[in-house]
């Protein structure tokens, strides 16, 4: 099976209500749908989203770069899917939201041309995912609001946005806990928007109130692998890395600098499937557990990483809720959600009709 061509549309999404972090507030995403064309006739399905203030990239930028990659690989041959995927990453620097696209729909094409679901060629199979819903930052009586919401539609386990004032944050903590009851696990993530010493200060005030926190992720800049060391090594909470964490050489360096208890995986930063298999065998070697996460994306990448998540037992954790802000679909076909648990289709790829 040749590669003839890639092309690329882009959808305005809006979200069914405004998400908010410490690093940005989304009313509505732009999402890049990618088509990896054969000589066959059989197309692959990716999917990329813009998120200026985490990879630097935007729409232009993508569409740029999703051009520039296929005139690189076209004329490969997919049989060879190794040496595609490593031509892929090389070709250019950077760039990872545009990569993950077309490396998700090469892993498409793949399934396809061995008549599974990816998670099946990937080794795994389908298993209970429960993902977590967000509870974006805000005021308390509306995060207190989102979370009875939240509960209400069988979720039980809440990711909660915190990462601006500490003293600020832990009264968020201290009304969502109570909102939720001790029995319902909180995810905590900041964003970068703490330093060291402001997540220690977290971190003690969550064990003083006996909150049910389950981890911590991302207390500090991403570049501070100093600084997250220094809060994974005095606190009990489990520090997940994310904004740290975009390569498999990145994975290497913060488990050299014992930064991080776990990583969170998302396409969208290290480049697709193919670096986060790397990541995940390197999580396996080092013995630490890994979350599946996600920007504000739709259902085409969450898709991607739900059968990772099927493939890889060192993925405990599963952060995958952003189809749910989304008030339209960009193609038929790929998981479903039934309340808080990920249903996959055991369609070959991933699942998703040809448009």
């Amino acid at each position: 099976m040749i590669i003839q061509s890639i092309t690329s549309s882009t959808t305005h999404i809006p979200l069914v209500k405004t998400f908010k972090t410490a690093l940005r507030k989304v009313d509505a995403i732009d999402y890049i749908l990618v088509k990896v064309n054969t000589n066959t006739g059989q197309i692959g399905i990716g999917g990329a989203v813009p998120s200026v203030v985490i990879t630097g990239e935007t729409v232009g930028s993508i569409l740029a770069a999703i051009d520039f990659i296929s005139t690189a690989i076209a004329g490969m041959d997919l049989n060879d899917r190794e040496e595609v995927l490593e031509t892929l990453n090389a070709c250019m620097v950077g760039n990872s939201s545009a990569k993950a696209a077309v490396d998700m729909a090469i892993y498409d094409l793949a399934g396809k041309m061995s008549g599974q679901p990816l998670y099946g060629l990937l080794g795994g199979k389908q298993r209970h995912i429960e993902t977590d819903m967000t509870i974006g930052i805000d005021t308390l009586s509306k995060m207190e609001k989102d979370t009875r919401e939240t509960l209400d539609k069988g979720f039980s386990i809440l990711k909660i946005k915190v990462g601006h004032d500490p003293d600020e944050d832990i009264e968020r903590l201290k009304t969502i806990s109570a909102a939720a009851g001790p029995h319902i696990a909180l995810r905590l993530d900041a964003n970068q928007g703490w330093t060291a010493k402001q997540a220690l200060k977290v971190s003690d005030a969550i064990a003083r109130h006996n909150i049910n926190v389950q981890l911590m992720e991302q207390p500090v800049k991403a570049h501070d692998i100093k600084g997250m060391a220094f809060v994974s090594g005095r606190t009990d909470l489990p520090v997940f890395a994310d904004e740290s964490l975009f390569s498999p050489v990145d994975a290497q360096r913060i488990i050299d600098a014992g930064a991080a208890d776990g990583f969170n995986i998302k396409l969208m930063k290290c480049g697709g499937i193919y670096n986060a298999l790397k990541i995940s065998a390197i999580a396996e070697t080092a013995g630490i557990p890994c979350m599946i996460g996600s920007m504000m994306e739709t259902v085409v990448s969450i898709t991607a990483a739900a059968h990772l998540a099927c493939a890889k037992r060192i993925i405990k954790y599963f952060d995958l809720d952003a189809p749910l802000f989304c008030n339209s679909r960009p193609v038929p076909g790929g998981i479903s959600y039934d309340g808080a648990r990920i249903q996959l289709s055991s369609s070959p790829g991933l699942g998703f009709e040809n448009v």
